[in-house]
Parts: C-alpha cells; sequence; structure tokens
C-alpha cells in the first residue's frame, strides 16, 4: 500500500536516495539508518516501480547464536531477546546500509530461506502444527493518523521472539 500508507517512506509516491530499493523487484532488501542509530530492513514485495515493502521486526535465532550476541555487544543477553525488534534484528545479522538493494532471492550475503527440517521445530508448537498468524497495528506509527490503526503487523501468536506483543483483547463487560 506504499503510495496510500501514510506510515510509508513512500507515502504520495515519494522517491529519494533513501527509498529507491522500495521501487525494485519484489525480494530486494531495503535497509535505511533510522534516529541516527539503527538500521532496519524491509523486504520489497510488489512489482518493480511499485514501492511496497514489509519491514522485519523480529526472528527467532537457530543458529549463530554466539556470532549474534557478539554483534549485538551483549555477551549475556537471553536468545529471546537478540533479534527482537527490527533494529537489533539489523545489529545481530549485520544488516547495515551496504545490504540496502540486495536481491534476497540471488544473494550469497543476505538471503531469506525455508528452515531446515532439523531446526524447524518449534518448542512452543511440540505437535508440529503451524503456528498461529495473527494480524495487529503496527508500533511507532502513530503519526500515520488512521493508517497507524489498520492491522498491518502479522507476527506468530504469543511467539517469544516477537519484540512487542500482541495486546489481549478486553471482555465486553
Amino acid at each position: 500500500m506504499g503510495v496510500r500508507d501514510a506510515a510509508s517512506h513512500a507515502y504520495r509516491g515519494r522517491r529519494t536516495p533513501r527509498n529507491e530499493a522500495m521501487y525494485a523487484q519484489a525480494g530486494t532488501a531495503y535497509v535505511y539508518f533510522t534516529y541516527g542509530m539503527h538500521y532496519c530492513m524491509n523486504v520489497v514485495c510488489a512489482r518493480e516501480g511499485v514501492p511496497e515493502a514489509v519491514l522485519l521486526r523480529a526472528l527467532e535465532p537457530v543458529a549463530g547464536i554466539p556470532t549474534m550476541r557478539q554483534l549485538r555487544a551483549r555477551p549475556g543477553i537471553a536468545d529471546r531477546e537478540i533479534a527482537s525488534g527490527p533494529a537489533r534484528l539489523c545489529q545481530a545479522m549485520a544488516i547495515d546500509k551496504a545490504l540496502n538493494g540486495e536481491d534476497l532471492a540471488r544473494s550469497r550475503t543476505l538471503w531469506i530461506a525455508e528452515p531446515r527440517p532439523d531446526i524447524a521445530e518449534n518448542p512452543l508448537n511440540p505437535k508440529g502444527l503451524r503456528p498461529r498468524v495473527v494480524r495487529a497495528p503496527r508500533i511507532g506509527v502513530d503519526y500515520a493518523g488512521d493508517w497507524a490503526h489498520k492491522p498491518l503487523r502479522y507476527l506468530y501468536h504469543a511467539h517469544p521472539h516477537v519484540s512487542v506483543a500482541v495486546p489481549k483483547r478486553r471482555k465486553p463487560k
């Protein structure tokens, strides 16, 4: 929803050197620097010329955990906190501006892959069922008016590596 979404870097067709990767083909990494201190990574999801991307907010570390701890400069950090948040994820994976525009389907440096069968078991889901995906409003986009409340955040329900849990629904009185 890039050009329509008030929280998008491409809102109203904005096209700058910073967000140029958003206009690339689906499967391209859009990495940007924010707040003068953090990198965040999005995955472009639309055809070339259509600026639509999804922010990666968290991941569950399954390999390379000692290296991730070292990259985070937090040797005693709990596994749950290694990459639970978009900036933490980039720090733990050594993702920075040099990877902006990387083709995630062909790159030998940065890619998204299916989990290996030997590490695909989720301890929260011992029967091998797929975790339940839920939708929720996005985080940190209050400036975007009505767009801040749209359920455009997708995550595994109650997964411990999610950066910010979905608030529980209140029961009607």
